[in-house]
């Protein structure tokens, strides 16, 4: 009898364990983990190679990349659930460049969670454009990093800039290219607004469980496809295309620059 009396002790002792254990839930919101989303430049299906790689654009041109540099900002998250997390504007600006080891990332730190989509903006916004430079600090100071990623108090800062070189470009330059895609609306005239909103969606190739004990933290890899500057919205060539340095003539190009990011791949 006392054998029979114990085991079931034992027995109802382990199904209230594994109870207590479902019902425990997987992330703690008031939790903090590291999440970085990483961006891989590329051509196509080949990894970009600055001053030594020659790739071909949708017009048959073929070009060199020199120089790469872009800005995103804003991110927010997307819960499983539904819910949006935004991270705090102050932390959330990054200055990407090709040539600097350690600069193709934005690293932010979130709430525990399943993460099932991430949008930012592909530039700066209005707001931070017009704030004083003593709140343009870091990877935004213009007589700093920024220092060439900048045209003017009105026009504000370039948001991609995409140089290099092509046999398709004539003239006085040849055969440099230069795109340099900027205006966020302009702040005592106005301009034509080039911003621009990209949305990941993660639920197909990988959601984004983010944990505070994760060290290495959780890594989101995106690949931008220069290729697709080019076509899109409007087909874009170096022919007739090769120096774009004001906000209008922009404007073709900034169309196409959302298509230019897709996810590839969570690493959690």
């Amino acid at each position: 009898m006392k054998k029979i009396l114990f085991a079931t002790i034992v027995v109802a002792t382990a199904l209230t364990s594994c109870k207590k254990d479902s019902n425990t839930p997987e992330y703690n919101s008031t939790q903090k983990g590291l999440i970085s989303v990483e961006f891989d430049n590329v051509v196509g299906s080949a990894d970009l190679q600055l001053n030594t790689g020659t790739y071909t654009n949708s017009s048959n041109q073929a070009y060199k990349v020199t120089k790469l540099k872009y800005f995103v900002s804003n991110f927010k998250f997307t819960a499983a659930d539904g819910s949006i997390y935004t991270v705090p504007q102050d932390s959330s600006y990054f200055l990407l460049d090709e040539s600097v080891t350690g600069k193709q990332e934005a690293k932010m730190r979130i709430p525990e969670g399943e993460y099932k989509a991430v949008t930012f903006t592909l530039g700066v916004d209005s707001l931070r454009n017009t704030k004083g430079v003593t709140e343009r600090t870091g990877d935004l100071d213009v007589t700093g990093a920024a220092s060439d990623m900048y045209w003017s108090w009105n026009s504000g800062y370039i948001f991609f800039k995409f140089e290099g070189t092509s046999t398709a470009v004539t003239g006085m330059m040849a055969p440099v290219f230069q795109i340099h895609i900027g205006g966020f609306g302009g702040y005592s005239t106005a301009t034509a607004n080039n911003l621009r909103t990209v949305t990941l969606d993660l639920s197909t190739r990988g959601t984004a469980k983010v944990k505070a004990s994760k060290t290495a933290g959780v890594a989101v890899h995106t690949l931008v496809d220069l290729n697709k500057v080019f076509t899109g919205t409007n087909t874009i060539s170096l022919a007739t295309s090769s120096m774009i340095h004001s906000i209008t003539a922009g404007v073709p190009v900034a169309a196409n620059l959302t298509g230019v990011f897709s996810h590839d791949h969570t690493h959690n």
